[in-house]
């Protein structure tokens, strides 16, 4: 099998496996599907730990508006009495005032003696979501590169389905259908005009690139590789309009620091030598004028003290 280091730019994604004999047709699509998956897998994270810390999304007329607004247009968050979080719920205030976890906007609710139905998860519901994030994020963490670990589509639908679990387990009831998480379940996400959106690649428009070298789709990997299986490659995902991308360095930083270094440490030993006496040569045998007579004459290396 032969090991592909996908990264994006000069920044690693993931290790990815595929026979040599792979059409690269097919292996295009399976690496923009598993570096797409990622990305959804890292928005829902982003999301859900807005959920656990604020509650479900405001409805997009409500979000943003002041109490006063809200109470004026007489507007109403109908699915936010519906999706009530499991064990009951607490207020935590959103600053942006995107979810129903602040006060503000259910004040006139508070001040009518009504009991407030939606709000953020209790604690323990959060550390469940808290919990299913941090393992979710793991499985699809850069760190699975220093690991030596593959990722794969399935590991990636992995955390999705375990995203979606903690989702239904704290919101039995669901999601309002605006909730970007639910959205992003049900593939309905809007990233137009986004900078998420921007780094979504689209499988027909993916390019693999290696060694400077496009990876064409209508050849097998073998054709750029070679059919030795144990082969490693850098292989860089981009965007077809987006050019050829910067080629790898010669060395890598880690290797430039090591040479610096070594660099460093010779110049200084050329710089204590450069200090010692002129004369410190005579004290060498090469520098000794009677060496030549005294080999002739046979009293090489004698030595005067007692042995």
């Amino acid at each position: 099998m032969v090991l592909l280091h996908v990264k994006r730019g000069d920044e690693s994604q993931f290790l990815l496996q595929a026979p040599g004999s792979t059409e690269l047709e097919e292996l295009t699509v399976q690496v923009a599907r598993v570096y797409n998956g990622r990305l959804k897998v890292q928005r829902l994270c982003s999301e859900m730990e807005e959920l656990a810390e604020h509650g479900i999304f405001l409805p997009p007329n409500m979000q943003g508006l002041t109490d006063d607004q809200i109470e004026e247009l007489k507007l109403k968050d109908e699915w936010g009495e519906k999706c009530v979080p499991s064990g009951g719920a607490v207020f935590k205030k959103d600053d942006i005032g995107r979810r129903n976890g602040q006060e503000t906007g259910f004040q006139h609710v508070a001040q009518a003696g009504l009991e407030l139905l939606t709000s953020a998860p209790n604690e323990k519901m959060k550390q469940v979501l808290k919990k299913t994030i941090e393992e979710a994020k793991a499985i699809i963490s850069k760190k699975q590169v220093e690991a030596g670990v593959c990722v794969t589509m399935e590991m990636v639908k992995d955390a999705l389905d375990q995203l979606r679990g903690a989702v239904m387990i704290v919101y039995p009831m669901g999601l309002p259908p605006y909730d970007p998480i639910r959205m992003e379940f049900e593939n309905k996400e809007d990233l137009s005009g986004t900078q998420a959106g921007l780094n979504v690649i689209k499988e027909a428009e993916a390019q693999l690139w290696w060694a400077a070298k496009e990876l064409r789709r209508t050849k097998k990997l073998s054709d750029y590789v070679g059919k030795n299986e144990k082969t490693k490659i850098i292989a860089k995902i981009q965007q077809r309009g987006q050019g050829a991308p910067a080629r790898e360095p010669i060395i890598s930083s880690e290797e430039q620091k090591q040479l610096m270094l070594y660099y460093h440490r010779r110049q200084e030993e050329l710089k204590r030598l450069e200090e010692n006496d002129d004369d410190a040569y005579l004290n060498s045998p090469w520098a000794d004028n009677t060496a030549l007579k005294r080999h002739f004459h046979g009293v090489k290396d004698i030595k005067w003290r007692p042995r």
